[in-house]
């Protein structure tokens, strides 16, 4: 509420004590304003980009994983999960140098590869873990019927499995999409180039340039880059909640 009323204050609004929670006048301007001081759009399309290739690539990864992990068998496959789960417990600090050294020689830095292609390769053992307990939980009858019919394990995966699987593959969506979205540390570390700056670094950088000449500016792009998650999170709260209460019903 504060961050809403603040973007649309003039500066002198802004410096009043107490504060006023209802701008008078309210200042529609600054959301355009805002445009012109710095290259909203660009910060916005840069993000969705990035989003997008991340979302994509962690379901369909992830999810074809997870299919291994709970629907086939093959020797050593659950010291294997458990090996999977260990990397959960190294923090990404500890993993920092090493990539970027590793994305340094092979001339990634200040592109977006990154920031994408990690979500592309299934590199996150936590939604593994997620979509595997939700598939654990549906019958196996389904896919031995399906075996019957002459259906491959790829077409097992991608026409049985993966339309049941849908509230748990929303839950990974979302959580992926929050991620990127909100994501600073990444393209702080991997971008220089202000013309491929993301949102979350887009801010940071107006904050720096305009957070002692109009703050209502950096609060109108901060508005801006919280009403897609929110909107988001609306339309899918329900398969949302859905895949969080079904996920883990079977162990």
């Amino acid at each position: 509420l504060w961050t809403v009323s603040t973007s649309l204050k003039t500066l002198q609004q802004i410096a009043v004590w107490p504060p006023e929670w209802i701008p008078r006048p309210v200042m529609w301007s600054n959301y355009i304003e805002v445009f012109h001081v710095a290259p909203i759009a660009l910060y916005l399309r840069n993000t969705m980009v990035i989003v997008i290739a991340d979302v994509l690539g962690a379901v369909i990864t992830c999810s074809f994983v997870a299919y291994g992990f709970s629907r086939t068998n093959f020797p050593g496959r659950d010291a294997l999960f458990m090996l999977l789960l260990s990397t959960l417990m190294m923090p990404y600090v500890v993993r920092l140098v090493p990539l970027y050294v590793i994305y340094n020689q092979i001339g990634w830095i200040n592109t977006f590869l990154p920031l994408v292609v990690p979500p592309l390769l299934g590199r996150n053992p936590f939604f593994i873990f997620l979509l595997r307990q939700f598939l654990m939980g549906l019958p196996t009858e389904i896919s031995d019927a399906a075996r019957v019919d002459g259906a491959t394990e790829f077409g097992i995966f991608r026409q049985v499995i993966m339309p049941l699987a849908r509230p748990a593959i929303a839950v990974v969506a979302l959580f992926q999409f929050i991620g990127s979205w909100n994501d600073y540390f990444g393209p702080l570390i991997y971008l220089n180039d202000k013309a491929r700056y993301t949102i979350s670094l887009g801010i940071a950088n107006m904050q720096s340039s305009y957070g002692f000449s109009n703050f209502a500016w950096i609060m109108a792009a901060t508005c801006m880059s919280v009403l897609p998650i929110i909107v988001l999170f609306f339309f899918a709260q329900r398969t949302f909640i859905e895949g969080i209460a079904l996920t883990g019903l079977k162990g």
